[in-house]
């Protein structure tokens, strides 16, 4: 069977996350889109919990075994994807399947487009109920423009078509900052870029955070190479701005449990209740606005 999206997942010991994330996408799957997951041999019982949903033939595709590192398992995801288009889902985001599928409409229409980039949204589970709205619309301009060689995009709400992979590559695994060296890269090749207005998804920081446990010295080092070989001048950052702020609320977090501090324990009906706000959010945003994809050419 031709898919249309291959919704891919690279996790490890994210249960609780996983398990909200794989329902809401389980929920709004449609016969056209599959889903992948790479599982890097999880001991916390997610490794189980995706064996038994891959029995039961409610994901597609599904592998658990050790990854060498974070952009290891996403490129093996990635190279499983039999979709014409590739979404990577993070298993603590929250995402707009109606908002990717727009996107996705895009691409169809225009199929010299590589990836489209959109708006999207940030939050903390310590105060969930602010939400930050983030553009790069600004940057994509000026480099659309020529003005800059490069710029920089999160990938949570990246949609790249599987053909284009030919061109712009997988993810470099000696990068710690994976999605940053991609968005320099793909931007680097001028590869064919659409922005879309819109909200594909909103970023959730919380101490387990992947992004907070980044070495600081690799990404410093590695984010120097990066922007001389990439020509990046920076836009008052050497990181995306939502990366520095998950590091920055990851490691805030981090110390307060090293210190026996109070954090803000969140049972499983809280997790719930909290991500139902969330999906709840994206989607009236998405709902009650018109947005507008501006291509690069």
């Amino acid at each position: 069977m031709k898919f249309s999206i291959s919704y891919i997942i690279a996790t490890r010991n994210r249960l609780p996350f996983l398990q909200i994330t794989l329902a809401k996408l389980l929920a709004a799957l449609q016969p056209d889109e599959e889903i992948v997951v790479v599982d890097g041999n999880s001991t916390d019982g997610a490794k189980e919990y995706l064996q038994e949903l891959y029995n039961d033939g409610k994901i597609h595709q599904f592998i658990t075994e050790p990854d060498i590192n974070q952009a290891h398992g996403w490129n093996k995801a990635i190279l499983m994807a039999n979709g014409m288009f590739i979404k990577k889902i993070i298993d603590d985001d929250v995402f707009c399947y109606k908002a990717i599928r727009e996107c996705k409409n895009y691409m169809l229409l225009n199929p010299a487009v590589d990836i489209v980039i959109s708006n999207d949204l940030s939050s903390s589970l310590t105060s969930y109920k602010t939400i930050h709205k983030h553009s790069r619309l600004s940057q994509f301009e000026k480099w659309k423009n020529g003005l800059t060689p490069s710029f920089t995009f999160g990938d949570v709400h990246l949609l790249t078509r599987k053909s284009s992979l030919a061109y712009i590559g997988l993810y470099n695994t000696a990068f710690v900052m994976m999605d940053w060296e991609y968005s320099l890269r793909i931007s680097h090749l001028r590869a064919r870029i659409s922005y879309y207005t819109g909200y594909n998804a909103l970023s959730v920081g919380h101490v387990n955070t992947v992004t907070s446990l980044k070495n600081n010295r690799l990404v410093n080092e590695q984010g120097e190479r990066a922007c001389a070989f990439y020509e990046y001048a920076g836009d008052r950052a050497g990181i995306s701005a939502w990366s520095k702020i998950k590091i920055f609320i990851g490691k805030r977090l981090k110390r307060a449990a090293n210190a026996n501090a109070q954090i803000p324990s969140v049972d499983a009906a809280g997790m719930n209740s909290i991500y139902s706000y969330y999906y709840h959010y994206i989607s009236e945003i998405n709902d009650h606005n018109v947005f507008e994809f501006f291509d690069s050419k």
